[in-house]
């Protein structure tokens, strides 16, 4: 094999595996790995665990799925022995009983070289103490003559690996990530990437996965740094594609002369894209043939109908309206309109009949009592089961479409409107509904199936929300105005700010005091709903977990300094 000079050709496989698909994983590292030769790589870089899919959770520890990931490695190896590009592919790695989270170098038909990751992120979504052993301080590995440093993902994080890895004389680093979206983490990601170039002086390569896997949805955006901090290189979000970046050593140092240069979206095309493509891979790596969901006239049943037509195309969408006596002329126009513009096959199913049934079925046991929620919730749970119904009748998954605001003080029926495989704006505040809605109906980004201009009717938009299970009912008649209950929620869930310091910005102590309590009775509905992708810091499910029995309520005074040797002993009391 030809050493490396003064001239290094490296491809960045921005990859979307599937977890468990250990042969479909190898098969697209084979056709990246082709697609690299063509362009004349030197080497090609695949994300972390990319053999295994990322992140694996408890697969990784059947003994099994391990020997079927080593397996695919070696034979991957085996395949470097014609000239072509050599390879760095993420892989769980067992050494006796030690089971590590490992990358692998692959050239002249072997494994010439293996690191482990030595920082394991214990904290938000991941948890990979749980699964693998902390891997010994690595030194660069010696690719045709250049030292490559390979900290994996979270071993940028902290200072120690790369400040090794500088040490013992490692010229380039790559990093290969598993790094999921949220909103802003773009910005996290390379302010951590440059105080590692600073500290160390190496330009440093970062690989991220792209794809949905349940919750979470990588968006890749992989990017290079020189060692001066300048941008070397930067992909694009949300596309999986092989990028040949090449490297030129001029006076010791090594610039990037040649990849791409791409300037990331804004925030609402990356939220939108996250959404679908989320929604996208897990209707796809499961094998739905495509997805149901009832269509209400409102706002949220028409941008997760038009995030579904984003994702998977008109025709594997079908929408459903489904009528009672509180359902308003104006939500069935409404309705119709947004079917009719994202060109979708559309029913209308009443379900007086079955309500009424249930009503009758429970008149003598309901004798004496006036009507209430109980009422409504029976409405909403008809929906549900017709639309579970129709999706075993012909296979479709049903899309659930609360929002994060509904979600959180329980706003949202068990078993009824809750129903379905996976909600794509789980982790959108009602407020952030309403501004991507609008921002959709002026923008399609590369890569959605929906049509061009205005998908979901102005009037949506517009009209105040409302579940119509009653006469007249208005969403903020037991709640409060939302931009209101999204700032208050947005304090408690992803700041975990205390009651009085919430009130200290001008929040009314009662309202506060009311969402709070909202949000921690409602732990027991949120912990059978359905998933959703990750966009904000505190996601429902993998990153913010309370208990469903829960007796802490926040009494709203200023939280005492208390010295160390005495803060043990207090305890609020309700």
């Amino acid at each position: 094999m030809t050493e490396i000079d003064d001239t290094f050709r490296l491809a960045i496989a921005q990859a979307n595996p599937t977890v468990g698909a250990v042969g479909k994983n190898l098969a697209k590292a084979r056709q990246m790995r082709e697609e690299a030769a063509r362009m004349g790589a030197d080497l090609i870089a695949f994300p972390e665990l990319f053999i295994a899919g990322y992140p694996p959770e408890d697969l990784v520890l059947k003994p099994a799925f391990q020997a079927a990931c080593m397996a695919a490695v070696e034979e991957f190896s085996r395949e470097t022995d014609d000239g072509g590009p050599a390879v760095l592919i993420g892989t769980p790695w067992r050494e006796k009983e030690a089971l590590f989270n490992s990358y692998c170098m692959l050239d002249e038909g072997r494994i010439t070289a293996i690191r482990h990751k030595v920082e394991l992120p214990n904290y938000g979504v991941f948890d990979e103490k749980r699964v693998f052993q902390v891997g010994p301080m690595p030194g660069p590995l010696n690719f045709r003559g250049l030292r490559l440093g390979v900290p994996i993902c979270e071993d940028i994080w902290e200072e120690e690996v790369c400040e090794t890895l500088a040490e013992t004389g490692a010229e380039f680093l790559i990093s290969p990530n598993g790094s999921p979206y949220w909103t802003g983490k773009h910005d996290v990601r390379v302010n951590v990437a440059v105080s590692r170039v600073v500290e160390s002086e190496l330009p440093l390569v970062y690989v991220n996965q792209y794809g949905g896997q349940d919750e979470l949805v990588f968006d890749g955006a992989s990017f290079g740094l020189h060692a001066d901090r300048s941008r070397a290189f930067q992909m694009a979000a949300f596309t999986e594609e092989v990028a040949l970046t090449v490297w030129s050593r001029e006076s010791g140092e090594w610039r990037c002369t040649e990849g791409p240069s791409v300037t990331l979206a804004d925030t609402e095309e990356l939220t939108w894209l996250a959404c679908v493509h989320g929604l996208r891979d897990y209707v796809g790596k499961i094998g739905f043939p495509g997805v149901v969901l009832g269509l209400s006239g409102g706002i949220d049943s028409a941008i997760c109908a038009a995030m579904a037509v984003d994702a998977l195309g008109a025709d594997k969408v079908h929408c459903v309206m489904m009528p009672y006596r509180y359902t308003s002329e104006e939500s069935l126009k409404d309705a119709a309109g947004c079917a009719k513009a994202l060109g979708v096959p559309y029913d209308i199913v009443p379900i007086a009949e079955p309500v009424e049934g249930f009503n009758a079925a429970l008149k003598d046991l309901f004798s004496g009592r006036e009507a209430d929620v109980t009422e409504e919730n029976i409405q909403s749970r008809a929906r549900g089961t017709l639309l579970m119904a129709i999706s075993n009748k012909f296979g479709p998954m049903v899309v659930t479409t609360g929002n994060k605001s509904e979600v959180s003080v329980g706003y949202a029926t068990l078993y009824g409107d809750m129903n379905g495989g996976f909600n794509p704006i789980k982790d959108l505040y009602k407020t952030e509904v309403f501004k991507l809605a609008a921002w959709r109906n002026e923008n399609r980004p590369q890569g959605c199936l929906g049509p061009d201009g205005v998908i979901i009717p102005p009037n949506i938009i517009t009209k105040p929300p409302t579940a119509e299970l009653r006469e007249n009912q208005k969403d903020q008649d037991s709640l409060p105005e939302y931009d209101v209950l999204d700032a208050i929620l947005t304090r408690l869930i992803e700041d975990e700010c205390a009651v009085h310091d919430i009130v200290a910005d001008g929040f009314d102590e009662a309202t506060v005091k009311k969402v709070e309590r909202l949000l921690y009775i409602a732990e027991y509905k949120r912990r059978q709903a359905a998933p959703g992708v990750k966009i904000t810091r505190r996601s429902f499910g993998k990153d913010r977990r309370y208990p469903i029995i829960n007796a802490f309520r926040d009494p709203g005074d200023p939280i005492p300094d208390f010295p160390e040797e005495t803060e043990r002993l207090y305890r609020f009391e309700e």
